[in-house]
Order: C-alpha cells, then structure tokens, then sequence
C-alpha cells in the first residue's frame, strides 16, 4: 500500500504535535513501493528529503520544504533458531513496543528493559535507543534499506552501522538518505537479566519471581509514573543525551556535588544524568506558555498544548546554556530538530 500527497500536515505524525506540514509525503508498506514511486516520480532529487517513523525523535521548529519518505513496512519474521537463541527479521514499520511484547510473551529475551520507549524499529536502529542498562545494538544482527542516491538495496552488518552511545552511521554518513525496510535482531532464549539500573530490581522483585513478564511490567510502571504519555501531552521522550565528560571534570563537580549521579562510561570518560543537571537548574516544572519541563522529570520537554515548535527549541536552548553555565557541560538534544 502506498499512500502520497502534498502540503501535508504533520500534527498526528510526530509526537511533540507542533503544527508544521510537508510539500510532500510519501508512505509505503512494501519495499518495492519504493523504487517505484521514486522511478515515476524523480522531481524528489531536487528536494531535501526527510525519512520518518513515529515521529517520536522529531521537533519541527518550521515546515518541511521537502519529501518526507515513510517506511510503513509491517511483519515480525522467524528467521532461524538454534537452542540458545532466535533470529528475527522485523520491518521497519513496526511499533517498537509491540516487538518488545512479540519477544515477551515469546520467553525471548535482550530487549525488555526497552519496553514502552515510543516509535517504530526503523527509528529504534537509527537512534540506537537504550533504557536501564540495554541497548538495542547489542541484539541487531543487521540493517537493511535502500540507498537513496546509490540507488541500491542492500543490509549493513552490525559493524558496518557505527553504533554508538545513541548514535549511529544513520544519523550521520547515511543520514536521510538510507530508508531502512527491516532489521534483524538476534533475541536469547536463556537471557541473563540486567537489573542493576535504578529501581529496576526492587520494582521488579515487588511483582514476584524475576522474570521477563515481570521486568517488563517494571520498566512499564517506572516509565509511566516518571514520564508524561503523548497522547494527553505532546513529547519526545529524552530531549537531551546524558553527557560523556572526562573523568577529571566529573571528580570536580563531585567535590561539590557529591550527591551528582554518575556512571562509568570508558576508562577516562563518566557518564552524567542529564535530567539532574537540568533539574539542578531550577528548571524541572518550569512552564511558559504551552512549553515546558516535565515536572516528574526534568529531562523530558513537554507541549502542553499549542506550543510552536520554535517555542519548545528556544526553552531548550536556554536549558542548554544554564548547565553549560552551572557545570561547565555541554548537553547535546537527543531528539532531531528540523527547520534550524
């Protein structure tokens, strides 16, 4: 199925839900849709070109002058399995969420600390998302898509797609310009649970025995009494990345915060809690109109209603300078802001 217009509003296709709209979009459920409509219709080329999921990792600060391209791509595939483990091929359409529950209910486990993170698998391996001590890189075996200026179908390794700390070659060497259609992910069969994040383990041992039901539920109930649902009000989750400082800096700012939440990140590098900083700031519950913090958790930005999306960028903007002021640290958005 395909589905293709113009002057197209985005409102419902991103979840901050700033009004903003695309001279064109274009959404497909089959990967030869794709080469298709690009075949029939080729005035794309001379159009900057936006690849969106859920919308769950977007800000629009202004309209899209360009095409935005939508890989819709459904199916949850066995691909091979042995004793220890199972093999996947998902699209790239699929709801992130709803995979989780497939390997859940399944007894399969490497994914189910990121239960209830929003938007699609397509997204998922761009961001390289991550949540209470999991990443996704660790169970993607590959990528697949097509090249939009080589022309060409093809599948990345997990080598080949340069995961890092929330980043990956999509959001940089292939960044809009590789339509990913479906990933494979390797899940475990004996999984050994990773439970030494937060309150994951005492929430956890509160619903009974370990296990990856239970987890689940846990990650669900800590997220959802932390961070605001986007369907009542408009967000994208994390809007910064937890800064990696050199360690040196951390040990500063530990002799006069020595409360400040911190974790080994490499042998000369700390991982630091973005939300504290921010909520160190004064800026946890901070609202301005229709844009604000969350008042649970500082590092979540919200629209409370009509906010623009230039409104919710300048508050980040000013979150970023008062850390950089009070730390001497530099956040970085996690969420992909369009229109700057």
């Amino acid at each position: 199925m395909i589905r293709a217009y113009s002057n197209y509003q985005l409102r419902k296709h991103h979840t901050f839900g700033a009004n903003a709209s695309s001279k064109y979009y274009f959404e497909f459920t089959e990967a030869e849709d794709l080469t298709g409509f690009l075949a029939t219709n080729k005035d794309w080329k001379n159009l900057p070109v936006l690849i969106l999921g859920e919308g769950s990792n977007l800000l629009f600060v202004s309209d899209f002058e360009g095409i935005i391209i939508n890989p819709n791509v459904p199916g949850i595939r066995i691909v091979h399995e042995d004793r220890n483990n199972i093999w996947l091929e998902v699209g790239a359409g699929v709801v992130w969420d709803d995979l989780v529950e497939f390997a859940v209910s399944h007894q399969w486990g490497g994914i189910e600390n990121l239960s209830l993170i929003p938007g699609k698998v397509g997204a998922a391996a761009v961001q390289n998302i991550g949540a209470y001590g999991m990443e996704i890189q660790h169970q993607i075996e590959s990528v697949s898509g097509f090249d939009l200026e080589t022309q060409t179908e093809y599948t990345l390794d997990i080598v080949d797609c340069q995961y890092s700390y929330r980043d990956s070659i999509f959001k940089n060497q292939l960044k809009d310009r590789f339509v990913i259609t479906s990933v494979s992910f390797k899940l475990d069969k004996f999984p050994e649970f990773i439970l030494n994040y937060g309150d994951l383990k005492s929430e956890t041992e509160k619903l009974g025995s370990i296990n990856l039901r239970n987890i689940r539920k846990a990650v669900i109930g800590i997220r959802e009494s932390k961070l605001p649902d986007p369907k009542v009000f408009g967000n994208a989750g994390s809007f910064f990345k937890n800064p990696i400082v050199e360690s040196s800096l951390a040990g500063r700012l530990l002799e006069t915060y020595p409360e400040m939440p911190h974790y080994p990140a490499h042998e000369i590098k700390t991982k630091l809690a973005a939300g504290w900083l921010i909520e160190q700031c004064g800026w946890k519950g901070f609202r301005r109109g229709d844009a604000g913090v969350h008042d649970k958790q500082a590092l979540v930005l919200v629209n409370y209603g009509n906010a623009t999306g230039k409104e919710i960028f300048e508050l980040s903007e000013e979150i970023k300078q008062s850390v950089q002021e009070k730390f001497g640290v530099e956040l970085e958005r996690e969420v992909h802001v369009i229109g700057i």
